[in-house]
């Protein structure tokens, strides 16, 4: 059974930094690319960041781009995400996700799992 457990939301002030986590578990996580989302209220949820299986390619949303960079460490079944220059339209709730192949993509319905989702709210 795949889980995946995301931790690091919370309330900061615009500008601030914030890291999120994700921690895979029941599947082979160097084989699996990942992605993360968001969905603020009463949208729907959005691309944000994607990372290969090896960590060698990376994709961003052009709102995000040069302010989040997302990571993985393969033997420790994480990934992550670096927030900085946090601006108040960040704020939603942040998921992350996994694919079954090594490969990126942006597509929300590609991904096969899904954490529950960690809160990110940015006060201006």
């Amino acid at each position: 059974q795949v889980q995946l457990e995301e931790s690091g939301g919370g309330l900061v002030q615009a500008g601030d930094s914030l890291r999120l986590s994700c921690v895979v578990s029941g599947r082979t996580f160097s084989s699996s690319a990942m992605g993360w989302f968001r969905q603020a209220p009463g949208k729907e949820r959005e691309f944000v960041a994607t990372v290969s299986g090896s960590g060698n390619f990376r994709s961003y949303a052009d709102s995000v781009k040069g302010r989040f960079t997302i990571s993985r460490d393969n033997a420790k079944n994480t990934g992550y995400l670096q927030m900085s220059s946090l601006k108040p339209e960040d704020t939603a709730v942040y998921y992350c996700a996994l694919r079954t192949t090594i490969y990126t993509r942006r597509e929300r319905a590609l991904y096969d799992y899904w954490g529950q989702g960690t809160q990110v709210t940015v006060s201006s």
